[in-house]
């Protein structure tokens, strides 16, 4: 070794300990994430991003799989505070609950970021209004998204007539349910066209029910103008219930996945608003890794990137990352 440190001297002793003290900070730093549910193909995108952003960093990540269960996903919080890691991440199933997780996290000066849904009640906190005790909120605007897709169905709408338009949301609980119809409705709104909204009802984010959920609704509402499904899951399986039916009905989603894009080239979906996944994944790192590390103070940040609307005329403006 002493042979070593010689025939390096000391200007290059001191590049290779340069370079070796910001490995060494990575390896010490172990960060939690939460997920939703990894089969859930976005939750598990976002999950990609934020683990292949850690072994770029160096840096350990435990990713714990809720499965769609509050009271895991709860569990798995504790755990990660029980372990005594250095940050936690947290794609929360319910909102508002969560918020008591957080706190929980402080309480132990663990810093915490928020992913792809805000922390707190969304009908009383903007999503904007980031929770004071976080260190920051990665998401989308899930608002601005929801108006980009009310100003794209506007377009669709047939003129000179009420149109009926009905919504197929996530599973309850989820912010971004909230928040989505909210822009939607804002959107149609600022486009001044006249609609009615017939019904408003659950897909759980899956296609399977949302296929169920469409086939109830046409049932009862048979010249459906549009459907605005709250993710790209569920406009795919509300497509199959509409083209079982007969019905003219335009599908509208959210979320920019390789079905729904595939969806748009062969005509089946009329447009959904493109989300990135994986990039809200390696932003999540970047603010949580900054946050224990102490290279970024902010508190409360809002974090966020463009989602375009994309139809058949704009494809290429979104590249699918689930």
């Amino acid at each position: 070794m002493h042979r070593i440190l010689q025939a390096l001297g000391v200007a290059g002793l001191a590049s290779v300990l340069a370079m070796s003290a910001p490995l060494a900070e990575a390896k010490d730093v172990t960060l939690g994430y939460s997920s939703v549910g990894l089969s859930y193909p976005f939750a598990a995108a976002i999950a990609k991003g934020f683990q292949d952003a850690a072994t770029a960093a160096g840096v350990k990540a435990v990713v714990l799989d809720a499965k769609g269960n509050v009271e895991k996903q709860a569990n798995d919080i504790d755990d990660l505070i029980a372990q005594k890691v250095d940050g936690i991440a947290i794609m929360p199933l319910d909102s508002t609950v969560a918020q008591g997780w957080v706190d929980r996290a402080a309480s132990h000066d663990i810093p915490t970021v928020a992913v792809a849904s805000e922390i707190g009640d969304p009908h009383k906190r903007p999503i904007k209004q980031v929770y004071e005790k976080l260190s920051a909120l990665v998401t989308q605007d899930e608002v601005t998204a929801g108006e980009q897709a009310g100003a794209m169905a506007a377009k669709m709408l047939p003129p000179g007539k009420t149109a009926k338009i009905a919504i197929i949301e996530g599973s309850a609980g989820y912010a971004e349910v909230t928040q989505r119809t909210q822009g939607f409705k804002a959107g149609l709104d600022k486009a001044g066209v006249k609609y009615q909204i017939v019904a408003s009802q659950p897909g759980d984010w899956t296609s399977e029910k949302a296929e169920s959920t469409c086939q109830n609704i046409l049932a009862s509402n048979p010249d459906i103008d549009l459907f605005f499904n709250q993710s790209d899951d569920m406009v795919v399986g509300c497509g199959l219930a509409v083209r079982a039916a007969g019905s003219n009905a335009k599908l509208i989603g959210m979320g920019g996945s390789r079905l729904a894009i595939n969806a748009i080239k062969t005509g089946d979906v009329a447009g959904t608003v493109c989300y990135k996944p994986e990039e809200i994944g390696h932003l999540a790192f970047k603010a949580l890794y900054g946050a224990v590390t102490k290279k970024n103070t902010t508190k409360a940040a809002f974090v966020a990137y463009d989602t375009p609307p994309v139809t058949k005329a704009n494809l290429q403006s979104c590249v699918p990352q689930w």
